[in-house]
């Protein structure tokens, strides 16, 4: 059992924890969880490293979870379960994985580009939203929050796992998105979200939280949209407007295959 805060081991998670230029460096991050480590299983993905109390381990479902994971497993105390995890109230398991970003497909269907969302925790449930709506994959522009900080792997509930999350420039995402509709949500956009098609394959830009998109985000829309609101509010949080748009992509193309069989 590891007991001390020395343990080279136990350094290497808190500064995966602590420092993007570390996991960028080392490819790796940290998740946290029986939720995460449970996909880890159906997924099929070795972490690099588990660590867990015995308190976690005192179930059977824990039990057989943990035999189930692969990769290097040591069994700690509570107080360093606490120094390495990033939440007020550890789960008791943690483990640390390479970063593998799924390939983007070659042709996709719909795409979510993220410019200037700075907020992890933000980003962690458009990550989420994304995946639940069958989003293609994600594109993080310049000015985005590293999408393994922390939070934003915690909020994300396993998308990393499953979503094609990359961190792109706007050269690059010209070339991802070329010959697509490119849709940027404004709040004085032009048209209603629910009035342009999302059949064909498409994009949709959202900006972040304080400025809202920024030049080259405006440059490479074909059109920009807006959500209808009222009692003067002005707009929605970031995240909530991106679960709105998404899931109204997700109904048409979902009427659409009812429609045609």
């Amino acid at each position: 059992m590891i007991s001390s805060l020395a343990n080279a081991k136990i350094k290497y998670v808190r500064r995966l924890q602590a420092e993007k230029r570390f996991r960028t460096r080392e490819r790796a991050f940290v998740i946290e969880g029986t939720r995460w480590v449970s996909d880890l299983v159906q997924l099929a993905r070795t972490p690099d490293l588990v660590f867990y109390t015995e308190a976690w381990l005192n179930t059977a479902v824990n039990t057989h979870i943990l035999h189930q994971l692969g990769g290097s497993k040591q069994v700690v105390t509570d107080p360093v379960m606490a120094a390495m995890s990033d939440t007020q109230t550890p789960p008791g398991i943690l483990a640390v994985l390479p970063v593998q970003p799924r390939p983007l497909p070659d042709n996709p269907f719909l795409l979510l580009i993220l410019d200037g969302v700075a907020n992890p925790g933000n980003l962690g449930t458009m990550l989420r939203t994304a995946g639940a709506a069958g989003v293609d994959g994600v594109l993080l522009g310049p000015g985005c929050v590293d999408a393994y900080n922390p939070k934003a792997v915690r909020g994300g509930m396993g998308a990393h796992l499953r979503l094609a999350i990359q961190t792109v420039n706007w050269d690059e995402i010209r070339q991802l998105t070329a010959g697509m509709p490119v849709w940027l949500a404004a709040a004085d956009g032009e048209a209603a979200y629910t009035a342009v098609s999302w059949l064909p394959p498409s994009a949709l830009i959202i900006g972040g939280e304080a400025s809202g998109a920024g030049e080259q985000a405006r440059h490479l829309a074909t059109g920009t949209i807006h959500i209808p609101m009222q009692a003067a509010t002005e707009s929605l949080n970031a995240a909530m407007a991106a679960a709105v748009i998404l899931f109204e992509a997700a109904r048409q193309r979902q009427g659409n295959k009812l429609e045609n069989g």
